[in-house]
Parts: structure tokens; C-alpha cells; sequence
């Protein structure tokens, strides 16, 4: 197995911001995506617009804390860069049974935004979680992952 660095650790193994100032500007983009499991009924609540708390309809609240989510990321994980994201979209779907949290983030930038993109899936999906859990606690976040990215040394398309 050939050995990989880790960008975040230093030479001397200390923990490290990565160091872009060499990097070249361009577009680059992000896609992730989440999958909840909220179950038959409660999904059927949603879906009949019958669920809405106080923080108002379900989707709707997913999505803004998803984008509020990607402007936070370098806040929360330690070492992003702070970005100013040009595009930040959520989408939330059915299929299956199951709840799918789309989301894109796009900047122009010496840095990726694959992490934007991650968080807002994250916290559009542990919005839906939370909104959702005065019915049930059995709700599964199932997965979180990177679908696609742009613009950085080498892209990546889930397949």
C-alpha cells in the first residue's frame, strides 16, 4: 500500500490548516447527498403537509438550516477555510420510503467546498430529525456522502 499524506498534519505530526495560497482560482463544485428514514406514518404526515411545528413545514425549514448549515462549515470543522459561497441549493425528495437531502455548493476559489456541500446535508437531514422526533425516536439518518466534485486537482463522480 503506498503511503498517502494527510494534508491537515504537519511534518512533524501536528495538526495543520492546508496551506492554498499556491493553488490556482477556479469554479469548483460539491454534491452530497442524505437519506433519512422517518418511517410510514410520519413520512405520510410530511408529505400531506399535515406535520408542521412552530418552526413551520418540514422541508421548507431543512432546507434554509441546510444553507445556513454551508455558510457555518468552517465553524464547525476545524481548519476549513471560511468560504464565500456563490451557490448553495437543497433539494429534498421522496423515494422509496425514504427521504433524499440533495445539496449543492459552487464557489470560485483556491479551495473546494466539498465540506459546504456535506454540512448542508447533514444539518438539512438532523433538521428533519429533530423536527420529526416528538413522534418517534426510531429515525435513521442512514448515509451521508459525497456525490460529485469539481474543479479542485481531480474531480470525483459517485457512481
Amino acid at each position: 500500500m503506498s503511503k498517502k499524506k494527510f494534508t491537515h498534519v504537519s511534518p512533524s505530526g501536528l495538526p495543520q490548516m492546508v496551506n492554498v495560497s499556491e493553488k490556482k482560482v477556479t469554479k469548483r463544485t460539491a454534491k452530497a447527498q442524505a437519506t433519512i428514514n422517518v418511517g410510514d406514518e410520519i413520512l405520510n404526515l410530511i408529505q400531506h403537509n399535515e406535520l408542521i411545528t412552530k418552526k413551520g413545514p418540514v422541508f421548507q425549514t431543512a432546507i434554509i438550516a441546510g444553507v445556513m448549515g454551508a455558510k457555518k462549515t468552517s465553524d464547525l470543522i476545524p481548519f476549513c477555510h471560511p468560504l464565500g459561497l456563490e451557490d448553495c441549493q437543497v433539494h429534498i425528495r421522496v423515494v422509496n420510503k425514504k427521504i433524499i437531502v440533495d445539496t449543492e455548493a459552487v464557489i470560485t476559489s483556491k479551495t473546494g467546498v466539498e465540506m459546504e456541500a456535506l454540512t448542508a446535508a447533514s444539518i438539512a437531514a438532523l433538521t428533519i430529525y429533530d423536527m420529526c422526533k416528538a413522534l418517534s425516536h426510531t429515525i435513521v439518518i442512514e448515509e451521508i456522502k459525497l456525490m460529485e466534485k469539481t474543479g479542485g486537482k481531480k474531480d470525483f463522480k459517485r457512481k
